[in-house]
């Protein structure tokens, strides 16, 4: 046996044979890096479309949200660190392949259900679950949703974007330094939604950090940058509170909050508060 390096994202994990990635989600099996927490469910829910948050896609309606285990990013701020910062093991899981996720978003449609939303973990980690399901849905006549820290490779983008109608991109800072902090990489977020933008539809999250992002500076620069590729994209500017490894810090003012959205509304036709 030997090892692989794993092609999802820009950490390119250099894998020995049973090893599994930073991300937690995907290991060296005989040579090949495979999707660890393939059809390995620890939440599914159904809920308004206007949580994820996706403000201007199909408003007032519901869609069954779903997520596994892993991330590639450490953010200390992490809203579902339960989930994302588990490893194999680590949490609660329930087995539903991709036929059976189909057949229970279809069951939901009485209750006003469009589709399906891969979300409360980093979805891409475990692309080729999200791929199966979401082709299947496609099929069925639904809509389907993501909810990503953009930070996978272009290749594997391309592999979901005929089945994606819809995605909200976290663009956590709009700082290099910020990014590495985290464990990211700005350049391949950017490159990431520009692809994704000229494919289906569009919006971004940034959640105010204290100390971290919270200049109207750098809130300028971000929705400059955001406005070049389209004015029209929506820009979520959402409130921060104290959570797993940031639990010590205060929650971001809500005036705060709206005065970056005001900044940010001078260069994009839709900013939306959140959390406050």
């Amino acid at each position: 046996m030997k090892e692989a390096v794993c092609q999802v994202c820009f950490h390119g994990c250099r894998l020995a044979p049973g090893q599994w990635g930073m991300c937690g989600a995907r290991k060296n099996v005989n040579g090949a890096v495979v999707c660890g927490n393939y059809g390995r469910i620890t939440s599914l829910a159904l809920d308004p479309i206007e949580k994820k948050p996706l403000k201007m896609f199909h408003p007032g309606a519901r869609i069954l949200s779903v997520g596994s285990f892993g991330c590639n990013l450490k953010c200390p701020f992490c809203q579902n660190h339960q989930i994302s910062m588990a490893g194999e093991g680590e949490a609660e899981t329930m087995v539903l392949s991709p036929q059976a996720l189909v057949k229970r978003a279809m069951s939901c449609q009485r209750e006003g259900n469009m589709g399906l939303a891969f979300t409360y973990n980093e979805p891409l980690v475990g692309w080729e679950y999200v791929r199966d399901a979401a082709r299947l849905s496609k099929a069925a006549g639904m809509k389907n949703a993501l909810v990503t820290n953009g930070t996978a490779s272009a290749d594997v983008l391309q592999e979901l974007l005929p089945f994606m109608d819809a995605m909200n991109i976290d663009l956590k800072s709009f700082r290099r330094e910020t990014y590495r902090k985290l464990g990211g990489d700005l350049e391949t977020v950017q490159r990431f939604i520009i692809q994704a933008a000229a494919a289906c539809h569009v919006e971004l999250t940034t959640l105010i950090v204290p100390g971290q992002n919270d200049s109207a500076a750098e809130m300028e620069e971000e929705a400059r940058w955001i406005a070049s590729i389209d004015r029209k994209i929506p820009l979520h500017v959402t409130r921060f509170f104290p959570r797993y490894q940031m639990s010590d810090r205060k929650a971001v003012s809500v005036r705060q909050v709206y005065r970056l959205a005001e900044t940010a509304g001078k260069y994009l036709d839709y900013v939306f508060t959140g959390n406050c």
